[in-house]
């Protein structure tokens, strides 16, 4: 369960996402980046908020994963976009997620085990909100992932690839919304025996596929 707060974000998430864009290899600038959606992680010791936002600019779809902290993550500078003021939590400093060990392993979790995407639960209010991003993972894991080391991800051609030791994963920066219009992974399970996390927001007619394992 994700808590989130009412509150005012200076700057807002958009002006740093907006900012951090042009300056990664995988954009190409057309047009100003809009929000479709996001989805959001757990994480277990209820420190880091991780939040993962789809954005449209121009005819491209990106996926922007976030991470919130109270402090500075050590060794991670280069991954960091920016602070912003929280009227609730102060300040926060938000890193773009892939180079953040928190989201890495909630990423993997999600996608070995089968997971969902965390259920939103706005303070003060007594039902959760549906989320405008809906995501799951398409492995059946009964039981804790492998242990994750810390390594710096590299980013090129579209994707980030992170090798966090038992495990290499992709996380794919320019959503391939096309290829995968015509695929339901439902009804076709085979298209996609890989080990991956695929969402889905309005719009869609079917899931398209965010992230997954390599496999060696």
């Amino acid at each position: 369960m994700a808590i989130i707060h009412k509150a005012t974000l200076s700057p807002t998430k958009l002006e740093l996402i907006a900012d951090y864009l042009p300056t990664q290899p995988w954009f190409i600038q057309d047009g100003e980046p809009e929000v479709i959606g996001a989805y959001r992680f757990d994480d277990p010791a209820g420190e880091v908020g991780i939040e993962t936002h789809v954005v449209a600019a121009g005819e491209r779809v990106y996926q922007i994963p976030l991470s919130y902290r109270g402090h500075e993550l050590g060794g991670a500078s280069e991954w960091l976009i920016g602070t912003m003021e929280h009227s609730v939590l102060g300040k926060r400093w938000v890193y773009d997620a892939c180079g953040d060990p928190v989201y890495v392993k909630a990423l993997a979790t999600a996608i070995l085990t089968g997971q969902k995407e965390a259920a939103l639960l706005v303070d003060g209010e007594a039902e959760p909100r549906p989320s405008t991003v809906t995501v799951k993972g398409s492995g059946t894991l009964d039981g804790g992932v492998p242990g994750l080391s810390a390594s710096a991800p590299v980013s090129g051609s579209g994707v980030t690839i992170i090798d966090a030791g038992s495990l290499r994963l992709k996380v794919n920066r320019v959503v391939d919304v096309a290829a995968d219009a015509a695929v339901n992974t439902a009804a076709a399970p085979e298209l996609h025996a890989e080990l991956a996390l695929h969402g889905s927001w309005a719009g869609l007619d079917n899931p398209v596929e965010l992230a997954s394992v390599i496999r060696d």
